[in-house]
């Protein structure tokens, strides 16, 4: 009987344990959800510094250009300069934000998201639609989650590759490339 009751405890305690990790990652699942509707109020209302906020003093960011920004004073800035003209109409929606956990203080965040009314930074293009996916490092400090390292990348559909040279078209241009294109892949905007 001992034995049985023993056994009983154990199994309890550990469904209470397992019960508490998985609060934890609920609970740090719905602060790293919360972080990206964050991100997506303070990009609407153009506001570099709330914007910024969501990231480490440290942080590294490369945005869709595969511009580097060395930390969150110089990434403000430069938002806060692109806020003014490039992004001024510009509207970001998160379609959808995916976590994996790699550690209790370490999570990655695959966040595609839809944005219509900017411009390219030659000023030109503008209420294209544009898609894409955001690679986020979120660092958890002081049971805050922070965006630590953050890589976006303008997405298209995927298409399969060229199996030979005579499936590539015959008109294609190897010296431009698309620098934006719609869901369906035609190019809106080739540089």
């Amino acid at each position: 009987m001992k034995v049985h009751s023993l056994k009983i405890r154990v199994i309890v305690s550990w469904l209470a344990c397992a019960a508490g990790v998985a609060q934890a990652a609920t609970s740090d699942d719905t602060a790293i959800r919360n972080i990206e509707a964050a991100q997506e109020v303070a990009w609407n209302a153009h506001d570099a510094r709330a914007y910024m906020q969501l990231f480490t003093p440290d942080a590294v960011i490369i945005n869709v250009l595969g511009w580097q920004w060395k930390s969150r004073k110089e990434a403000e800035q430069k938002l806060g300069d692109a806020f003014s003209f490039v992004f001024a109409q510009s509207k970001l929606v998160v379609d959808d934000v995916k976590v994996r956990s790699l550690s209790p203080d370490l999570t990655l965040a695959y966040v595609t998201w839809t944005m219509i009314g900017a411009k390219s930074p030659d000023g030109s293009g503008g209420n294209i639609p544009q898609h894409g996916i955001q690679t986020q490092l979120l660092q958890k400090a002081d049971g805050r989650w922070l965006i630590l390292s953050f890589q976006n990348t303008n997405s298209v559909p995927e298409r399969p590759f060229p199996k030979s040279a005579a499936q590539i078209p015959t008109n294609a241009e190897p010296t431009r490339r698309c620098f934006l294109a719609n869901r369906d892949g035609k190019c809106l905007i080739r540089k």
